[in-house]
């Protein structure tokens, strides 16, 4: 049985078990003020410092976090948010004119005609950077490169227009984001940020959950970790996403903020921080009653980077604990996994991990 399937056994497993979620005790909330303070006092110094403190304690602890006043115009989000629920009430039909391919994996596709009974969802997802450049092979000495395009539909008029406004102020957010957790692991503000070129390889993806008639036997998405470098969510008031707390393994329900944006590390800040803060397992579960809009933005390098331990963050008593990886050639065997399923393997950073 492969690795894809053993997840969903386990999935399902723990399907009898979704009712048991806790509800106190959640991920940590962050107060981004602090960054657009224009004063330089003692007062202002030390509530940064504060910052890059809860920063660092929550990408240890949880590898979640919440923020508010983070920046992001709520008229930009509540515009946003409208224009994605007018393009999934579209027809099938509609939404089906910009439906993905094994050559695009960009635009819209759904469980119903992917066949992934695994998951309860419809997405659209679009690139931050338009045309994004990956490898046209997951074959590792293939150099060849090809062009990813975003397909916009034609309803709603003002769909494409939102969506790219909105793409370019979540850039600045996921920036100022990478910024705090370089500063959180004792490295230069901007440390990380060229690796996050015009040729990186972010996209933003919408998501709807549909009224699910057998929630206890779908989940919207399955228990998984995100092989990016950060991701930064937008979820509407139904809420329905679970974080595995580390400390005990419980799955804790993010309690819904109107404005706020959930954030947490992916894969490659695991691997670039050797370890100090980890990816966390999480899921989205679905319900009976009413549909689920969320928005994640997946803030990914460029193509070309190779992704290894910092150099900083290593030394003799803290060796290394992954071999280097090409992050396009990762993201392209991802990419088809998804629709090659007993084809590619369903790549993972523990498949470069060091012994030890």
């Amino acid at each position: 049985m492969g690795e894809v399937d053993v997840a969903f056994i386990q999935d399902i497993e723990h399907r009898s078990k979704l009712n048991n979620i806790v509800e106190a005790g959640g991920i940590p909330l962050i107060d981004l003020s602090p960054l657009f303070s224009s004063h330089d006092d003692d007062d202002s110094n030390a509530r940064r410092t504060d910052l890059i403190a809860k920063i660092g304690s929550a990408c240890r602890e949880w590898g979640f976090f919440q923020v508010i006043n983070h920046g992001v115009a709520s008229d930009l989000q509540q515009r946003v948010e409208a224009a994605v629920k007018k393009f999934f009430a579209l027809s099938s039909e509609e939404k089906q004119k910009v439906k993905r391919d094994e050559v695009n994996p960009l635009g819209y596709y759904d469980t119903e005609h992917t066949k992934n009974v695994r998951d309860w969802k419809e997405v659209f997802d679009f690139t931050m950077k338009d045309p994004m450049v990956i490898p046209a092979s997951h074959q590792p000495h293939d150099q060849e490169l090809q062009e990813l395009r975003n397909q916009w539909p034609d309803y709603p008029p003002e769909f494409r227009e939102v969506c790219e406004e909105y793409a370019i102020a979540l850039k600045k957010l996921s920036f100022k984001l990478l910024e705090l957790v370089a500063l959180s692991l004792g490295l230069p503000a901007e440390r990380l940020n060229g690796y996050f070129n015009d040729e990186n390889t972010s996209f933003i993806r919408l998501n709807h959950y549909p009224p699910c008639p057998a929630p206890h036997l779908a989940l919207g998405v399955g228990r998984h970790k995100d092989a990016g470098a950060l991701t930064v969510l937008a979820q509407d008031d139904v809420g329905g996403l679970d974080v595995k707390r580390k400390t005990d393994g419980e799955w804790i329900r993010v309690k819904p903020i109107p404005g706020s944006y959930i954030v947490n590390v992916g894969d490659i800040i695991q691997v670039w921080s050797n370890d100090r803060y980890e990816s966390a397992e999480h899921r989205v579960t679905v319900n009976s009653e009413r549909g689920r809009f969320s928005i994640p933005c997946f803030f990914n390098p460029s193509h070309h980077v190779m992704v290894k331990p910092l150099e900083e963050l290593i030394n003799n008593q803290n060796p290394p604990k992954y071999n280097e990886y090409n992050w396009g050639k990762f993201f392209k065997t991802r990419k088809l996994s998804n629709f090659k399923k007993l084809d590619v393997e369903n790549i993972q950073i523990y498949h470069f991990k060091l012994s030890g």
